[in-house]
Formats: structure tokens, C-alpha cells, sequence
């Protein structure tokens, strides 16, 4: 027991200094910065360039599915790479099972392909005629 609380003190010092630092940083930039606010200062912009319209801009869900393809076939890739490192200790078994798994997401794509939901423009197009815009 003593050994694990000997262990924990460079963690317990460490965050301790950190801490420290972040509330003297925290002070001198109070201490140190401006006190006045200029008109410009709420003011968003990018690039240097002043914003203009109305920053409630809508975008479609066809985004959010391009990102959820996106994670899906993502983790493909990582179990995948597991599978390599380790394919002469699982065999023919895991070479069977990765195949099963790939087969499995080759029919997920082919169907998400078949409704047209890899197809930005026809869910545009139906976006705008579902929304009347």
C-alpha cells in the first residue's frame, strides 16, 4: 500500500504545478490585459473578413450520414488492422470471420448505395421538395 501511495506523489505533484501555473497565468492575463472593449470585440469574423446574413445557416442531414458512413466504415478499417497484426494467431478461423465481417459491410454499403442515400444531389433535391424551399 505504501508503495502505491509512493508512486502517486510525481502525479500528485505534477497536477499540483499545473494548477499552479494555470491560476498565474489565469491572474496575469487579468492583471496584464486590456480594460476597455472595443466596439469590435464581439464582432465574429473569419479570416479577417466581418460576417454578413444571418448566421443560422441550415444544412442538410445528408451531412450527418456522410459522417456516420464515415465512423462506420472507419472502425472497419481499425478491426481490420487488429486483424492483420494478429492473422497468424487466429488462422484460418479469423480469416473466415474477417471475411464474414467484410461480407456483412460490402451488403450494408450495397444497400445504402441501392436508396440512394450515398447521393447527395437526389437528397438535395428531395430536401428541398420535402421542405417546400
Amino acid at each position: 500500500m505504501e508503495q502505491a501511495l509512493a508512486e502517486l506523489w510525481p502525479i500528485l505533484i505534477y497536477f499540483g504545478i499545473t494548477l499552479v501555473l494555470l491560476a498565474g497565468v489565469m491572474v496575469l492575463s487579468s492583471v496584464l490585459g486590456p480594460r476597455t472593449r472595443g466596439h469590435s470585440t464581439d464582432l465574429p469574423y473569419e479570416s479577417g473578413i466581418l460576417s454578413y446574413g444571418n448566421a443560422r445557416v441550415r444544412f442538410g442531414n445528408h451531412f450527418f450520414l456522410y459522417a456516420i458512413f464515415f465512423v462506420i466504415f472507419d472502425l472497419e478499417t481499425l478491426f481490420l488492422f487488429s486483424w492483420a497484426i494478429a492473422f497468424e494467431q487466429v488462422g484460418l478461423a479469423g480469416f473466415i470471420e474477417a471475411g464474414i465481417f467484410i461480407l456483412i459491410l460490402l451488403i450494408a454499403l450495397l444497400y445504402l448505395w441501392r436508396v440512394g442515400a450515398l447521393n447527395v444531389i437526389q437528397a438535395k433535391a428531395k430536401e428541398q421538395t420535402w421542405t417546400g424551399h
